[in-house]
């Protein structure tokens, strides 16, 4: 990693890096619009997400945001006057947001749509996750990638194109398919509606995840075409397996105990049986996950932010213009 300021010209490289210190410096003059109470709501499991991170990592990275929207809006002006049109109004902004099971990129997506609404230039951010365009278990099951759920081909991905593709064509309403966590499946006939929003933030494992070449040789289009700006939520691997572990742990002796829950089967486990399964979830599907199809998409990402054994952000790395 460069220095503070990234400036040091021995190292050559299309990113700027830079520490949480210089960073935090960017920071606007401002306090945080949000309280104490508002941070603990947002944060996931095992983050350390606290009013300090907020002002320091998340108060910049939504002011550099905002920049970029007004930006892109004054380029669309241009555009539009280029062309001899009268200006229709602009597409939503939209954000990609990716990362590994456990990493914090769901605590991320929610503390950057708070952050970012509270701008008066794009009140209107909407929240989309990518859960949603699974295929439906029974779905999966069918064709025999259960046990691949996460991975790019568990993804109705055709829909979630179509989906992006709407909302950068400017429809006025878009829906999207809602997912749920306790019983682990697509929820049928429960869509969320996104309407006219300034931002859109796209937050999943696999968005930045390039076009796959068809049968007949072409590239298709990816979702990530349709990004304005992207963020990676990065951190050491190991680390983040130890997150898993001990969200996992947590998750037992919380949510697993609701006898709705698909996985109230894991809520009896002892301690050993539980830290052992939770290896075994991990080395087998999410750990080669991110391995083979998370973590090579972190070079296509605008911004990366990335993560020490605390949890807390060190340092950012963000492309060049």
């Amino acid at each position: 990693m460069s220095g503070g300021n990234g400036s040091d010209e021995r190292e050559v490289s299309p990113y700027i890096e830079l520490d949480r210190d210089a960073w935090a410096a960017l920071a606007p003059k401002t306090e945080s619009p949000l309280t104490p109470d508002e941070i603990h709501q947002l944060r996931g499991l095992g983050d350390a997400l606290d009013l300090d991170e907020v002002e320091q990592v998340y108060l910049p990275l939504s002011r550099l945001l905002s920049l970029y929207v007004g930006a892109a809006g004054r380029l669309h002006r241009d555009q539009e006057a280029f062309l001899h049109r009268r200006t229709p109004p602009r597409t939503p902004f939209v954000i990609g947001l990716a990362g590994s099971v456990a990493v914090g990129k769901s605590t991320t997506a929610r503390v950057l749509q708070q952050m970012l609404a509270h701008w008066p230039e794009h009140p209107n951010v909407a929240l989309i996750t990518t859960d949603g365009f699974l295929y439906p278990n029974a779905e999966l099951e069918r064709r025999g990638l259960l046990d691949r759920k996460g991975f790019p081909e568990s993804y109705d991905r055709k829909a979630l194109l179509r989906f992006v593709v709407d909302i950068k064509s400017g429809r006025d309403e878009v829906e999207a398919p809602t997912y749920s966590h306790l019983v682990y499946d697509v929820v049928p006939d429960d869509k969320v509606v996104v309407k006219s929003p300034d931002i859109v933030i796209i937050e999943g494992l696999n968005v930045l995840q390039p076009a796959r070449v068809r049968d007949d040789g072409r590239t298709g289009l990816a979702v990530s075409d349709f990004f304005d700006f992207s963020v990676y939520v990065d951190a050491g691997t190991a680390h983040i397996r130890d997150w898993y572990i001990s969200r996992f742990l947590r998750l037992r002796e919380t949510a697993f105990r609701d006898p709705h829950s698909y996985f109230a089967k894991y809520a009896e486990l002892t301690h050993e049986e539980a830290i052992a399964e939770a290896e075994r979830i991990w080395d087998s599907i999410n750990g080669p996950n991110l391995a083979q199809n998370v973590l090579p998409t972190r070079s296509r990402a605008t911004l990366v932010l990335r993560k020490d054994r605390d949890h807390s952000v060190r340092y950012v790395r963000l492309r060049k213009l």
